[in-house]
């Protein structure tokens, strides 16, 4: 049931996206959601129960969060570049992820990556190397707000 919903999702976003719908183009799009939902299948995506409904409820208000993050992210950056002095202080860090499994990871990675100012250059054991803009861009990750929030979707 879990593939039937994913397949449905993944072609609704598809015609969403393309908004294409001619013969041809309608079957690469079948065919490209047939070899996601195999891919995702090998590995182990719907067995180890990460595409639950469950996740909706939780979903919706980290989405609004991070709307509201990359807002925010998006005017301090633009202040910085905008300022005459260019107040930059590149900084490396490192950040361990509070999800155990690698989607989480991953998650948290894409999300920090988004948030202008900062990139997600590596995870490797659940440590993840940002580069942040501002040392007050590391300071705010290594807080945990962003890692607590990705983190309790997994609960």
């Amino acid at each position: 049931m879990h593939v039937i919903l994913t397949f449905i999702l993944l072609f609704a976003a598809w015609l969403l996206w393309s908004g294409f719908f001619k013969p041809l183009l309608l079957t690469l799009g079948v065919l490209s959601c047939v070899l996601v939902l195999v891919l995702s299948r090998r590995m182990g995506f719907f067995e180890k129960g990460f595409f639950s409904l469950h996740l909706i409820g939780r979903l919706l208000p980290f989405w609004g969060w991070l709307g509201k993050e990359l807002i925010t992210s998006n005017l301090q950056v633009a202040r910085i570049v905008l300022s005459p002095s260019l107040p930059i202080s590149p900084t490396l860090i490192k950040l361990d992820a509070l999800q155990k499994e690698p989607i989480g990871q991953a998650i948290l990675g894409n999300s920090i990556t988004l948030t202008p100012g900062t990139v997600t250059i590596d995870d490797h054991d659940g440590q993840l190397l940002v580069h942040c803009l501002t040392e007050s861009g590391a300071q705010a990750l290594k807080e945990g707000e962003m890692n607590r929030r990705v983190a309790a979707l997994d609960d």
